[in-house]
């Protein structure tokens, strides 16, 4: 049984509706500790991780910190992870700089739920391998490249999505290190940058706007928030946003899925958009399986689930969103950014003083 409450949204989920989600994808959870996307399907860490948050939020502590375990077993000597796992066997020996940095974000959530000082210090240093290996893809503007070959060298990309994503982890990364009375100064000049570059430097991304991540994670990943994150969700609203349906993956296909829908209903809850949140929650409850799992998405031109599989990561996605609209555990507040580090504001990408030279540089305005 769990531990704690478990997230509930009046008229949209109950509390036993939510534990049969976490119930649901502790049951794909392999001996291992890894949480697949399905059964018999891949892990990466990135959705390992988002599965592993689920976990905890609904009181399934133990299996959550076996998911937390396989990490700190499956990290490799230069603090990353393979893009892709199966089994036990790596198909993608290349590592994605997103899912590498995630970790933090979870353990710093599982932290804040349970208290346990004993388990953050045993992640600790996973966090400040992971940490250190995807900064040594950031670029001296501020951008982060996407993905380090299996040889070592950064691809020469960056993704707005994918960068948006390690500006929350490294806010969580500091939020630790401070709990933990570490000193990481230089992570804060490295989220300064990125913050900037986020805000100021489009140019530095691949063009990937047809995507529905591009258009949100900024606002959800806390590098544009308060009026100027309401203006930007609102700019692409109708691109997106299918009435009872749900949130598109892509402009340009009929085409809504279920994780994309949620991360929206975090991005409008940490902007103050209560209602549009709650109203997107229910409205993807059609993806919602008997036993609690959800499929990942929708074709509404066809009137068919696409595809089959019903993904961790999606239920996952939808406990997330249920506890930070409910405010139940003490975790719910991890995307609106509470008890997180800023970091440095607004470090500029052509002024790359030492951190210790005088006072950070403001903030820009929204």
């Amino acid at each position: 049984m769990p531990g704690h409450e478990v997230p509930a949204v009046p008229g949209v989920l109950t509390a036993e509706a939510v534990l049969a989600t976490g119930r649901a994808i502790a049951a794909v959870q392999q001996d291992s500790g890894a949480v697949p996307w399905f059964p018999d399907g891949h892990v990466d860490p990135w959705d390992h991780v988002e599965s592993a948050m689920a976990l905890s939020a609904t009181g399934l502590l133990a299996q959550a910190e076996h998911a937390y375990e396989w990490l700190r077993r499956t990290q490799r000597r230069d603090g990353s992870w393979p893009l892709q796992v199966r089994d036990g066997v790596v198909e993608d020996a290349a590592a994605d700089t997103n899912f590498c940095a995630y970790p933090a974000v979870g353990v710093w959530h599982h932290l804040v739920i349970t208290g346990d000082d004993g388990f953050a210090e045993r992640m600790w240093p996973v966090v400040r391998a992971a940490v250190e290996f995807v900064l040594g893809a950031q670029r001296e503007r501020g951008e982060i490249d996407w993905a380090v070959g299996a040889g070592g060298a950064p691809v020469g990309e960056a993704l707005l999505s994918g960068c948006s994503s390690i500006h929350h982890s490294l806010r969580c990364a500091l939020a630790l290190a401070e709990h933990l009375g570490e000193g990481e100064r230089g992570w804060e000049v490295a989220l300064g940058r990125l913050g900037h570059v986020l805000r100021q430097h489009p140019e530095a991304f691949l063009v990937k706007d047809r995507y529905s991540m591009d258009w949100y994670y900024p606002v959800l990943g806390g590098a544009v928030r308060g009026a100027a994150g309401r203006r930007r969700l609102q700019e692409r609203w109708d691109d997106f946003v299918v009435e009872g349906l749900g949130a598109r993956c892509v402009d340009d296909h009929p085409w809504v899925t279920g994780a994309e829908t949620c991360e929206l209903v975090l991005s409008l809850d940490a902007v103050d958009e209560h209602d549009r949140a709650r109203e997107l929650l229910a409205a993807m409850q059609h993806l919602r399986d008997p036993d609690g799992s959800y499929g990942t998405g929708f074709v509404y031109a066809d009137g068919k689930r696409w595809p089959e599989e019903r993904t961790t990561w999606t239920g996952a996605a939808v406990v997330l969103a249920a506890d930070a609209l409910s405010r139940t555990t003490p975790g719910n507040g991890v995307f609106r950014g509470e008890k997180l580090s800023e970091g440095l504001a607004d470090v500029h990408c052509c002024a790359l003083e030492d951190a210790e030279a005088g006072p950070p540089a403001p903030s820009l305005p929204e």
